[in-house]
């Protein structure tokens, strides 16, 4: 259990701005940040009890990066790039979700 928890605290540092901001990268004198969102997610695992030792045991975890573009600085200007695909595979269903609540909570209020 004292491992787990040591690699638990050792992925936490990383959790924050360093994991939704990459590092700049200058390309023929533009300075381009991608930026991700990150979501994490933790597993663990266990072994049954009644096999012993050579029992079957297992586990994971895991977390998803998705890049949604990047800031762009050309000179003293600074833009975003969204990337399309990446919005639309994030905001589709958001959008159907925010739907499907609405059309509930309009029923419920003609009630």
């Amino acid at each position: 259990m004292t491992n787990l928890a040591l690699k638990l605290a050792e992925n936490a540092r990383s959790i924050g701005v360093s994991s939704a901001y990459g590092d700049p990268v200058q390309i023929e004198g533009v300075t381009v940040v991608p930026v991700a969102l990150v979501q994490y997610g933790f597993g663990a695992g266990g072994q049954d009890a009644d096999s012993g030792a050579d029992g079957f045991g297992g586990g994971g975890g895991g977390g998803v990066s998705i890049p949604i573009g990047a800031y762009v600085k050309h000179g003293t200007s600074v833009r975003f790039d969204p990337n399309i695909i990446a919005l639309l595979t994030v905001g589709i269903p958001f959008v159907w979700v925010a739907g499907r609540v609405l059309i509930r909570l309009i029923r419920v209020i003609k009630r």
